[in-house]
Order: structure tokens, then C-alpha cells, then sequence
């Protein structure tokens, strides 16, 4: 029987016990995964871990029940919202239902009553995920969102086979509006293979409808969030983003991130969604296209569900593979995120390919020349020392005709790619933790900024929320907003232990405006009120 995922937040820890002791979960179906004393440590919580179903009581200390409602709907329209309080008032019933808050309840709440409501619920949400899997309203889906010659289009398009007239043509013919100041492509991927073992497999789509299912749940995640067209292509969804300015870039990264773990908790399939380069141009989408195929091959070095931004790993360049050869795009990969032993068997079936093959001498010394080109432009894209790899007064033309057998070529191929692909995993540690540095050098500056967040660091530091938010975790091991509130609390208690500042002013220092929320989340850090602290000392 699949379980559902519940968040409870009451300011009170004995409710929230009290709830969790009344029902057995596991056996309706349900599963405690979290819970919160406030609204606000609830919404970021939810940001994370995106639960099925959310229990909140309405007054609560700096953000209540109701605007935590509103501001979850606003993640997502699925969560299911659960009210409790011990208000029989007609404005909170009222504003509720003006939520689509699932279930009002008036305290105290007796067992059989709780059951009934989460019992309720887990009827409604199997129905909505069975719709959703529903393989003749898929197939209806299908027939009805992917008409033939709009999808010739926009795969056109992407392939960049197209002329300026013809797409002009093309988009009067089929009524298909692709008029925008920028463009943004991203590829949406779900993996084969999934990490968890299902209990029901019957119950999950055939293989071949999974993709149309991810489609659904695209169309219907970024409904709301920017302009954009999609199709599926290569057993993957494509999105490309119509966008009007350039900061709507960060925009559309943060909803394929959210699409990742939308299609996670409906399909319970690892997805990923690569996103390429901004583009002002119909003609340059397939660079844009280039760029996010590019940012779905590294999903292998970050954690599931989540959106990579190709302009996070690898600088903006002209990059295109000139050699039409699968042999040399597979080098290409294995130098930028394969084992040694994958490089070497890249290269390896490379050098039986040649002796295979009835090229030419002239054929064959262009080929390795456009080779050797694609490696020096990889190594150049990620600012490397070429000199160091390939030597000072490198000359490509003299070097082929030195390599006067392909066993030559093997062992000098072999051993430039490994130096290339030794020296991008120690430029991509390097810049990781050069990037943290940097955040916690600019936290360390302005950590008395009550306006500090996020995303005013990330445009800073020029890179994308998400991958920040991966990097800063993996090298500090916290969260940002558990980092900056650490730093906050270190300098607030150096201020009450060297001054005699009253506390409304050290929290406007560390960067509170609201007195008491420094001393809730002071007392919370230190287990003590900064006035008692004070008086302590």
C-alpha cells in the first residue's frame, strides 16, 4: 500500500505528540515525515520535502495557519491542507474554504475523528495520482496535446534544420506563436531505474507511457509560471521557455526544479532537468538545446530530483562537436564525468573503430585534427592551463604526423585525456569551494542585512539558488538559513557578553527587525532568552 507523507506544525510540542501518539499511521496509509513550531520553519520544510498532506494549527507565532495555507498553495496546488484550532469563528471557516483547505477542525481532536479525515484524504489523493495514471485518459492525453506538425516544429527547431523563413512559415501554418525576447531550453528526464522498491509495480504505466505521464505533469506544473511550449523528444520532455527578460532565467530554473520533484512523488522515478543556455534568437535554440543535453549528462555527480543550469557548469563557449562521430562525443563525456577505466575503453574503441574503418590518410588526419580540436575547446571551456597539458609550443599538424601508429596514438590520447580529465575535476572542486568561500565571506559582511537571503547571495555570486544550495550544503554540511542564523547567534551573544546594548538593538544588528523573533530563535538556538543569558552572565 503506498504511504503518504504528513508535516504537522503547532507551536506546541505536547499537540503535536499528542497527534502523532493517536493514530497508528502506517496502517491508513500515512507517514510523519516532519514537523514544524511555526509557520515559517514549516514553509521551508515543505520547500524541501514536498508532503503529500500538511496538519497546521492557525495561530502560531510569525506566520499563521492561514497564510502558511496560502503560501503552500502557491508551491503547489496538490497539498493537501489540513486546519485545526480551537476558533469556531465564521471568517477563519471562510477564508479556509476560500483556500481549498481540505478539513477544518475545532480542538480538542478525538482519534475516530482524525482517522475519518486522513482516511478521506487518502481516498481523494489515490484517486487524483490513479487519474493521473490512468492509461486510456494518457493515451486521450497524447492524441490531444501533441498534434504532429507542431511537434515537427519545435523538434526542428531544436535540431536547428531550419531556416528563418521556413520557421516563419511554419508557425503562420500551424498557428503556433513563438515570438519572445529570449529563449531558454530545458530537457526533462525521468531515469528508467528507480532507487525505491515498489509494492504495487502493476499498478504503474507501462514503460512506454511514463514519458507521456511526465509530459502531464510538466504542462501542469509550469501552467503558472512563464511562458513555454513543450514536446516530447527522445524519451524525454523538452520545455522551451519563452521568456521576457533575462531575470526570468532564475524564474524558470526554480520551476524545473520543482517540476523534478513533482514527477518524483507521482511517478516514483528519480527525474532530472537540464537546462541550457539564454538565447535571444529562434535560430540559436538548438545551442540552448546543446547546452541542457549537456547539463542532464552531469545529473550522475548531484543528488536526484532536481534542475541543473548548464551556465552553473561550464562557461558560456561556442562549443559544438565539428567530427559527426559517436566515438568522439563518447571521449568527450568520459573526460567530463566518467571513471578512468570508462576513458580508456572510450579511447580503446576508438583505435579498433580506425582499424576497422577504410578511411583515408587525409580523412583520418582530419578527423584526429577536429579531435584534438574538441578536447583543446573542453579543456579551454573550464579555464585550463592547455600549455600544462599539451605542451608549450604544441603544434597539432606536427604531432599527427609524429604518431605513426595507431598503438602511438593510443598511448599519447590516452594520456592527454586523462590529464584534461584529472585537471576539470580538481578546476571543479576548486571552483565549489572557492563559490562557498566567497557566500560565507559576503554572510561574514552583511549578516546585519535583515533583507539577506538566498537569492540576493546568488546574484552575487552570478549563479543559479539551486546549485548554490547544493554546493553551500555539501561543503558546510547546514542550509544556508541555518548557516546565517548560526552566524547571527555567534555575534548577537559576543554583543551581550562585550556591551551593554539593550537586546531590541543587537537584534536590529544581527539583522532582526522584529525583537521578538531574535529572542524565539535566540532562546531556540541557546535553550535561554537573551535577557536571561544577560542576567546569567
Amino acid at each position: 500500500m503506498k504511504r503518504y507523507t504528513v508535516i504537522l506544525v503547532d507551536d506546541e510540542e505536547e499537540v503535536r505528540q499528542a497527534i502523532i501518539r493517536r493514530l497508528d499511521w502506517e496502517a491508513i496509509g500515512f507517514e510523519v515525515i516532519g514537523y514544524a513550531d511555526n509557520g515559517e520553519d514549516a514553509l521551508e520544510i515543505a520547500e524541501r520535502l514536498r508532503p503529500d498532506v500538511v496538519m497546521t494549527d492557525i495561530k502560531m507565532p510569525f506566520m499563521d495557519g492561514l497564510t502558511l495555507a496560502r503560501k503552500l498553495k502557491q508551491i503547489s496546488k496538490d497539498i493537501k491542507i489540513i486546519i485545526f484550532s480551537g476558533f469556531d469563528e465564521f471568517e477563519y471557516a471562510k477564508e479556509a474554504i476560500k483556500l481549498e483547505v481540505e478539513e477544518y477542525i475545532l480542538k480538542p481532536i478525538n482519534s475516530s475523528e482524525l482517522k475519518s479525515v486522513f482516511t478521506r484524504i487518502k481516498e481523494k489523493l489515490d484517486y487524483e495520482i490513479g487519474t493521473k495514471r490512468d492509461i486510456d485518459q494518457l493515451r486521450k492525453y497524447y492524441m490531444e496535446s501533441l498534434p504532429i506538425m507542431r511537434e515537427q516544429l519545435l523538434i526542428g527547431l531544436l535540431e536547428g534544420r531550419l531556416t528563418k523563413n521556413r520557421i516563419s512559415e511554419m508557425m503562420k501554418s500551424y498557428g503556433l506563436d513563438l515570438q519572445s525576447p529570449y529563449y531558454m531550453v530545458s530537457i526533462v528526464h525521468t531515469d528508467k531505474s528507480t532507487q525505491q522498491e515498489k509494492a504495487e509495480e502493476d499498478s504503474m504505466p507501462p514503460s512506454e507511457l511514463t514519458t507521456l505521464s511526465l509530459k502531464q505533469i510538466v504542462d501542469e506544473s509550469l501552467e503558472n509560471s512563464f511562458r513555454f511550449k513543450s514536446c516530447i523528444y527522445l524519451e524525454s520532455v523538452v520545455v522551451i521557455g519563452l521568456l521576457d527578460e533575462p531575470k526570468q532565467v532564475n524564474d524558470m530554473i526554480h520551476a524545473m526544479d520543482q517540476v523534478c520533484k513533482s514527477a518524483y512523488r507521482i511517478l516514483e522515478k528519480n527525474t532530472s532537468a537540464g537546462i541550457g543556455f539564454l538565447c535571444d534568437d529562434l535560430l540559436n535554440l538548438s545551442h540552448s538545446y546543446l547546452g541542457a543535453k549537456n547539463a542532464i549528462d552531469y545529473r550522475a555527480l548531484f543528488d536526484p530530483n532536481q534542475a541543473i543550469y548548464i551556465q552553473d557548469i561550464e562557461s558560456q563557449v561556442n562549443y559544438q562537436s565539428t567530427w559527426e562521430s559517436h566515438y568522439t562525443e563518447n571521449i568527450l563525456r568520459e573526460i567530463k564525468l566518467g571513471e578512468a577505466a570508462d576513458l580508456e575503453k572510450a579511447i580503446e574503441d576508438l583505435v579498433n573503430y580506425i582499424k576497422k574503418s577504410n578511411l583515408s590518410i587525409q580523412l583520418y588526419q582530419i578527423s584526429l585534427m577536429e579531435m584534438i580540436t574538441e578536447i583543446f575547446k573542453l579543456g579551454k571551456a573550464y579555464e585550463l592551463d592547455m600549455s600544462q597539458i599539451f605542451g608549450i609550443d604544441f603544434n597539432i599538424s606536427n604531432k599527427i604526423y609524429q604518431l605513426d601508429s595507431l598503438e602511438a596514438l593510443k598511448q599519447w590520447l590516452t594520456t592527454i585525456c586523462m590529464k584534461v580529465r584529472n585537471c576539470i575535476r580538481r578546476e571543479r572542486t576548486d571552483t565549489a569551494k572557492l563559490l562557498v568561500e566567497k557566500a560565507v565571506a559576503y554572510i561574514e559582511e552583511n549578516y546585519y542585512d535583515s533583507e539577506l537571503s538566498v537569492d540576493i547571495l546568488c546574484q552575487y555570486l552570478n549563479v543559479s539558488a539551486t546549485y548554490f544550495s547544493t554546493l553551500f550544503k555539501r561543503e558546510t554540511g547546514i542550509n544556508f538559513v541555518n548557516y546565517l542564523t548560526n552566524v547571527r547567534m555567534e555575534k548577537a551573544l559576543q554583543m551581550l557578553n562585550k556591551t551593554e546594548e539593550k537586546t531590541y538593538n543587537i537584534a536590529v544588528k544581527v539583522g532582526y527587525t522584529e525583537p521578538n523573533y531574535f529572542s524565539y530563535v535566540f532562546k531556540k538556538h541557546y535553550g535561554i532568552s537573551p535577557s536571561n543569558y544577560r542576567k546569567n552572565r
